[in-house]
Parts: structure tokens; C-alpha cells; sequence
């Protein structure tokens, strides 16, 4: 890297510090902290929601897919995540929203309680939130890998380095500075991309390499399914990610509840969704072209560092970098956020009385201290892997294996179609997923991608919908909240109603 690309790099440095002191003038409890206090204008709530599901893993374990497999890579991940995301516009978005307006949470498992009982509301935070430590411990490891094959930094210093720019802005800053550093880091992704993307153009066949290209790649790489990546793994894929992308990942729930009113969220999440299904294209082609740019790669999760070293000019590349920088650390921040409130608001509250008792100014310190508590703990276990071996086996195999079993009885509770499902199917079903994961990963030792990551949710959904109606569990608090988040607050009209029952 050149003195160019490295001031680049540091210009973005002092950029997110000073959105992390902005936004701290905009904080005075933990509700502005967790939520924004409701006041994220649908458009930004939309592209940070977007942006939210991004990190450097993209550019290190699925460069490699696409590398070895080509448009597959697109197919079973960005295509599943536009679909799911637009179901969940028309079933979710509008109803993580109305907890906020409506019952005053601010914190994605809050309402657990109420609808299910306290244990199910905390086997569900404890569980989730140790799998949100392993899996941003993942994501420091991608962009320290990144980092060390741009500039040759050892891993362990390209952790401390970002981890300790992250920990300044989020907890200063809390929802607001996330949000925004997501909006910079769409920017700054803007431009990066292109620049790839126009620098495989010109490399190649100029625009006609849209179409050429495919029959000078390895056979197979322009087919939709390959390798392990059937028409099996898509479904279930698919299955999985409405359920991950619609609140299961519970950042991007907050990015509902953040809206100023859930026709505002349901905006925000179709936004979202057109976005998904477009902007990674334009990531990709560069990926799929990469062997015919950087042929015979050993290994393939250095495909687009390499790409870039032989394509970009210097600035550029420090621009590519800042882009990696800024997804990881815009993903870390928002799960570091949405921990703290999990933790701040539901399982603190429960272990020490004294935290029920805390003022409002003493509440907002105590989840600023969670939130730079939980970046920490990630950061120290990313150090301890030394990265060897753990960003695609964490990610894809054990985050979205458990995010099933976790996210069943969190979404499926708010529907009204599952009010008879009450705290012995929640718990039923998130034990029994999590155990047939286990069973079918460890004991079994299954190879098939689609069956580790499927047949767990599966057996949640299947236990959470018939214990529901062989053992129905309704109470009338429990289904009138359910019934609340149906209409907007206020709202009486039939019409409106009805229409709540799909938005």
C-alpha cells in the first residue's frame, strides 16, 4: 500500500470517531441509544438495514466461493436475502415497529416475556447472544485477514486496530452513530465497487464481459447451482434467511423498531430488498471474473485482495480497504448495539435487582459499558483463533445452523396465526433444533451443507406449530398483544386492520 492509500485509510479513521461524537449529542437515554427514539427517516433506516448484512467475510470466504464457483455465490446468498427480506416487509417489518409505538420496547426480545414467560425470554438472549460473540469474532478475524494480505499486518494488530476505532463510535454513539457510519459505508462501497467493476470491464471485454466471460470461465461457473450449492441448499437457504433478515439477527430488527411508524418500516425493508437483489451483482461480477484476472490461486479467500493489488491504482486500493473496514465495523457496531440492549433490558434486569433500580442516566452509562464489554470479549476471542480456518465454517455453518432454532419462536410469536403456540412449544422447539443440530453436525457428521443448516430449522417450526395445537397455551394478554400489532397506534378502522394482518 502507498502513503496515498494509507491517508485514505486514515481519513476514514477519523471520519467514524467523529460520527461517534456527533451522535452522541443525540443520546440522552437508553431508548435514543437502542432505537433513535424512533426517528430514523425510512429511507436510511432502509440502507443501513441493507448494509447491516454486509462485512468483510463477503470479500474473504465468499470471494472464495465465487472464485471456485462463480454465479452459485449470488444465487444462494444475496438472491435468498432480497427474497426473504421482501416476504418479511408485507409479515414483520411493520410489527417489530409497533412493539416500539405501541408497547414501549426497545429491545428485540423484550416483549418475550410477555408473550411467552421469562424463561423462554432468556434461554433465547443467553443462547443468541453467546452466538452473536462467536460470530463477530469471525468478522474481526475476515478484515484482519484482508488487512494483512493488503498491507502485511500481522492479524492480531488489525483486530486491536479496528476493534478500538469500533469501540470509540458505537459507544459513544450508540443506534444513531451505526445507522450513519452504515449510510458512509454505503458511500464509500459505491464508489469501490465501481471502480472494481469498471477496472474488470476495461481489463477484459469492456461491457460485453457481462456475457463473454462466462464461456472463458471454468465450466460450470455460470450455472445458478453448483457444488454444494443445489436446489436443496437454496431453499433451505432461503427459508433460513427470511427468518435471519426479517428479526431472527436482531440488529436488523432494530432497524424496524427505529422507524418513525411501520408503514415507514415496511418501506425501509422493501428498499432493502430491491437493494439486494441488485448491488451485489455489481460486487460480484469482479469475483466471478477473478479467474481469468488472478489464475490458479491456492487460495482462493485471497481472490480479491489480489484482484485489486493488480487492478486498482494507489488511493483507490486504500478506498477498497476503507469499504472492508467499514462493513465489518458497521455490522460489529450494530450487533454490539443490539447486544447491549438484550442485555441491558432483559437478562441484567433478571440476575441483579439493583439494575432495575438504575436511573435513567445510570441505565445509559450501564449499556454503554455493555456494549464496549461485548466488542471486547469478540475482539479477545478473534485474537486467541489467529484466524486459522474459521470465517466460512463460523458464518455459514454454525450461525445459520442455530440462527433457526433461536429465531422460530421470536418471529412466529408476533404472528396471529401462532397464538396458540405459548411457552412449552417456544422452548420445545428451540431445545429440539438446537439438539438436532448437534446430532446431525457432530454425531453423524453429515457433509450435506443444505442438511446441517435446514434440518434444524425445520424441526423448530414443525414442534412450534403441532405442540401449539396439541397442547394450546392462549391467555388473553398474550393474544391481545399479539392483536396489537396488527394496526398502527390509534388505528380502529377495519379496512386498516385487515391490512394489518399482512403488513
Amino acid at each position: 500500500m502507498s502513503a496515498l492509500d494509507w491517508s485514505v485509510l486514515g481519513a476514514y479513521f477519523l471520519v467514524m470517531i467523529g460520527i461517534g461524537v456527533w451522535s452522541k449529542r443525540r443520546i440522552r437515554t437508553v431508548i435514543d441509544f437502542f432505537t433513535a427514539g424512533g426517528r430514523i427517516p425510512w429511507w436510511l433506516s432502509g440502507i443501513s438495514h441493507h448494509m447491516s448484512g454486509y462485512s468483510a467475510v463477503m470479500f474473504v470466504a465468499f470471494a472464495a466461493v465465487a472464485y471456485n464457483y462463480g454465479l452459485a455465490m449470488y444465487v444462494w446468498w444475496a438472491l435468498t436475502i432480497g427474497i426473504g427480506i421482501g416476504i418479511g416487509a408485507f409479515v414483520w417489518a411493520a410489527r417489530w415497529n409497533r412493539l416500539r409505538s405501541k408497547h414501549g420496547v426497545i429491545s428485540p426480545l423484550e416483549y418475550l416475556a410477555r408473550r411467552y414467560n421469562l424463561p423462554t425470554q432468556q434461554v433465547l438472549a443467553y443462547s443468541g447472544a453467546l452466538l452473536k460473540v462467536v460470530d463477530i469474532a469471525a468478522k474481526w478475524v475476515a478484515i484482519a485477514i484482508l488487512l494483512q494480505g493488503f498491507a502485511g499486518i500481522p492479524i492480531q494488530w488489525g483486530i486491536l486496530v479496528t476493534g478500538a476505532v469500533t469501540l470509540v463510535y458505537i459507544t459513544a454513539g450508540g443506534l444513531w452513530a451505526d445507522v450513519l457510519t452504515d449510510f458512509g459505508q454505503f458511500v464509500i462501497q459505491g464508489f469501490a465497487g465501481i471502480a472494481m467493476f469498471v477496472a474488470i470491464m476495461a481489463q477484459l471485454d469492456g461491457v460485453a464481459t457481462l456475457w463473454t466471460m462466462w464461456d472463458k470461465l471454468p465450466p460450470g461457473h455460470g450455472d445458478p447451482f453448483a457444488g454444494p450449492y443445489t436446489t436443496t441448499f437454496f431453499l433451505a437457504l432461503l427459508f433460513i434467511k427470511t427468518f435471519e433478515y426479517n428479526g431472527g439477527m436482531w440488529n436488523l430488527a432494530q432497524r424496524y423498531m427505529a422507524s418513525p411508524s411501520g408503514s415507514a418500516a415496511k418501506r425501509s425493508a422493501l428498499l432493502s430488498s430491491a437493494l439486494w437483489l441488485v448491488w451485489p451483482l455489481i460486487l460480484f461480477i469482479p469475483m466471478f471474473a477473478a479467474p481469468l484476472i488472478v489464475p490458479g490461486l491456492a487460495n482462493a479467500e485471497e481472490a480479491y485482495v489480489r484482484l485489486a493489488q493488480t487492478l486498482l491504482p494507489q488511493g483507490v486500493i486504500g478506498l477498497v480497504l476503507a469499504g472492508f473496514f467499514s462493513h465489518t465495523m458497521a455490522m460489529v457496531a450494530s450487533d454490539a448495539n443490539v447486544i447491549s440492549s438484550v442485555i441491558t433490558r432483559d437478562i441484567a434486569p433478571v440476575i441483579v435487582r439493583r439494575v432495575r433500580e438504575l436511573s435513567a442516566r445510570a441505565e445509559l452509562t450501564f449499556a454503554r459499558v455493555t456494549t464496549f464489554t461485548f466488542v471486547l470479549i469478540s475482539m479477545t476471542i478473534a485474537i486467541s483463533t489467529e484466524g486459522q480456518g474459521v470465517v466460512l465454517k463460523i458464518v455459514v455453518d454454525l450461525v445459520a445452523a442455530t440462527m433457526g432454532p433461536i429465531s422460530i419462536p421470536l418471529m412466529l410469536g408476533m404472528l396471529p396465526w401462532f397464538k396458540r403456540s405459548g411457552p412449552t412449544a417456544a422452548i420445545a422447539s428451540w431445545a429440539a433444533g438446537l439438539g438436532v443440530w448437534a446430532y446431525v453436525k457432530w454425531i453423524i457428521e453429515s457433509k450435506d451443507t443444505a442438511m446441517v443448516v435446514g434440518v434444524p430449522l425445520v424441526t423448530s417450526l414443525v414442534l412450534y406449530v403441532v405442540i401449539g395445537f396439541l397442547k394450546p397455551e392462549n391467555r388473553e394478554d398474550r393474544d391481545a398483544l399479539v392483536d396489537s400489532l396488527s394496526t398502527e397506534p390509534g388505528s380502529t378502522d377495519p379496512e386498516q386492520r385487515r391490512a394489518g394482518a399482512v403488513g
